[in-house]
Parts: C-alpha cells; sequence; structure tokens
C-alpha cells in the first residue's frame, strides 16, 4: 500500500523521520518525543529491535529517562512507502550512501530534509537528489552512546537551521523542531555556519590526531603557537572559499583549542586511537581537496592526513 503524509498542509502535527538513534539523533529525537511531536526513527534491524524491546534510554545532565519510541527499518519503509514531512539525517558522513538508499521511500515531493552531517560534501550531494528541498542544518552537543543509551554529556544543546539559497525556512520546520530541551536557531546564512563548523572540527581533529593528546597536553609541551598556526592554515581555505570565519567563531576555536588543562579531544581523534571506523576523509580529506581546487597550501592538514591514512593502512588485514 502507498501513503503519504500531508500532516503540515492540514494543520496537524508534522511527521518527522528521523535517520539514526546516536548521540545526535537520539538526544534531539528524545526532545522532540518529549515535546509531542510525531517522531519516527528509521534504525538498522539490529538497533531497531532493542529499542523496540527496551524504548529509547536517553541520559542529561537534568534526568535519566527511558521513552517507548516508533521505530522503522528500511524494509519496513520500503513496503510501507510512507511518506514524511520532515526528514532527519543524523549519522556518521561514512553512513550516507546506505541512508541516502533506505530514505528515499520517505521523501515525497512536499518534503524537506534537513542532514545534521560533517563536512560539506554532503550538501551537494543531498542538493544534487533532492533539489529544493535540503535545507542546511547543524547542531552543537557533547554526547556518545554507551551500553544502547544516548548520553548528553554537557548542557550544550543547539541546533541551527538554514535554507541554503538564503529563502526563509518553512514556518512548519522551525515550529516543529523549537521545543524544550535544546535551543533552535533559524539563520541566514547556513552555509556560511557549515563552513564555520567544519574548520573548527577540521581544526580540532588535526590539532588532537598530529599531536596525538589532548588539548592540555599539547599546550602544556608549547604547542600553542602550532596550533594557532594549523587554526590560520585552515581559516584561510574558508576565507578563499569566499566564506570567511567570523571573529566570533574564530576566538572560541582558539579559546577551545589553546585552553591550559583541558582534557578536550576531537571525535575523530577519539575514533581513530579506539581503532574505530573514523570520518577522517569526510572531514580532512574533502578539506584538503577543497584547498587545492582554491589553491591553498595546507601544510599541517596534509601532513595530519598522511598519518591518520598510514594509520588505517596499517590496520586492514
Amino acid at each position: 500500500m502507498t501513503g503519504t503524509t500531508h500532516s503540515a498542509a492540514n494543520g496537524q502535527e508534522p511527521t518527522i523521520l528521523i535517520a539514526g538513534a546516536g548521540a545526535t539523533g537520539g538526544a534531539f529525537g528524545t526532545y522532540l518525543i518529549e515535546a509531542g511531536r510525531n517522531v519516527t526513527f528509521l534504525l538498522r534491524e539490529t538497533r531497531a529491535e532493542r529499542i523496540r524491546a527496551e524504548g529509547l534510554r536517553f541520559v542529561s545532565p537534568e534526568a535519566d529517562r527511558t521513552n517507548s519510541v516508533s521505530v522503522i527499518t528500511a524494509a519496513e519503509l520500503e513496503r510501507s512507502r510512507q511518506t514524511f514531512d520532515l526528514v532527519i539525517i543524523a549519522v556518521k558522513a561514512d553512513g550516507l550512501d546506505a541512508v541516502l538508499d533506505d530514505v528515499r521511500p520517505a521523501v515525497g515531493a512536499d518534503t524537506r530534509i534537513v542532514p545534521f552531517l560533517n563536512g560539506m560534501a554532503q550538501i551537494d550531494r543531498l542538493q544534487a537528489d533532492y533539489p529544493g528541498q535540503t535545507l542546511g542544518g547543524l547542531v552543537k552537543i557533547v554526547g556518545t552512546v554507551k551500553d544502547g543509551a544516548v548520553h548528553q554529556l554537557t548542557d550544550l544543546a543547539v541546533m541551527t537551521i538554514g535554507d541554503l539559497s538564503g529563502d526563509e525556512v518553512p514556518e512548519s520546520v522551525s515550529t516543529a523542531l523549537d521545543v524544550p530541551g535544546f535551543r533552535l536557531q533559524v539563520i541566514d546564512d547556513i552555509v556560511g555556519g557549515l563552513w564555520e563548523k567544519w574548520i573548527f572540527i577540521a581544526a580540532a581533529g588535526v590539532v588532537t590526531c598530529l599531536f596525538r593528546a589532548p588539548v592540555g597536553a599539547i599546550v602544556d609541551a608549547d604547542g600553542r603557537a602550532h596550533v594557532l598556526r594549523i587554526i590560520e592554515e585552515l581559516e584561510s581555505v574558508a576565507a578563499a572559499a569566499s566564506h570567511p570565519v567570523s571573529a566570533r567563531s574564530h576566538e572560541m576555536t582558539v579559546s577551545m583549542l589553546t585552553a591550559e588543562g583541558s582534557e578536550f579531544t576531537s571525535s575523530l581523534y577519539r575514533d581513530v586511537t579506539a581503532g574505530l571506523p573514523s570520518e577522517a576523509e569526510h572531514i580532512l580529506g574533502d578539506l584538503a581537496r577543497k584547498a587545492a581546487e582554491l589553491g591553498v597550501d595546507t601544510p599541517l592538514l596534509d601532513l595530519t592526513l598522511v598519518q591518520l591514512r598510514a594509520g588505517e593502512a596499517q590496520r586492514r588485514p
């Protein structure tokens, strides 16, 4: 049976499909559910079975709770042919190819898609597949998944969205996403915002992966000047791409990556040191390719990529 949804147009609660129930999808999805939003999670079979049986546990700084949530697998979505008003993609970049195939039945002519993925290549990919339906989105949250439960580790929880062409975000989308638990920002220059996040996570990745230590230890080892050179190098790529990093964002990056005694490490560093699949190519590799296209020299970025690629090659059987 083919089903369609036009909830927003009919004044009903918009239907929201969230691909992924990890640290990002699980946290923001829980806040949306607790605010009464009509949310379904698109999950792999194993994760779907566990959440159906146990519920989705979410541990925030304020509370530890488990919610019964609506779950669907790719096979079930394919059979139902149900479309959704809003599709949120909250998986790591290396899962994008599979997710794009999985969500295709859920995307109707009026569906809006919001990807929360690192880097910019995924935006081009989604716009090519769904021109005019893809919004820009980024989130700020510190979280992890442990024993199947989603943990939000700090009070920071911000979602930022915007139209990639600078037009207004549909009111139905901004209203649906404006709930207690996190701060929603709707901005005009979402592309600039995406570039600023990309440069920050790339800088954090280069600093911690190149020197193989938390920020505080790097600073204690007289690394501050090197950290500043890394930041300057990567921000020069954004400037060459006509998306210069704002003074506020620059100051935030410098503050976080030069803080004495800080235990901060990037998620890229944590994945690499744990021997897990990482987003090195999606974050750093894509940025290096963009820099080459723009004629910007990035020796410290390139050096880090050599180290990460060599390490990855050694881990392969």
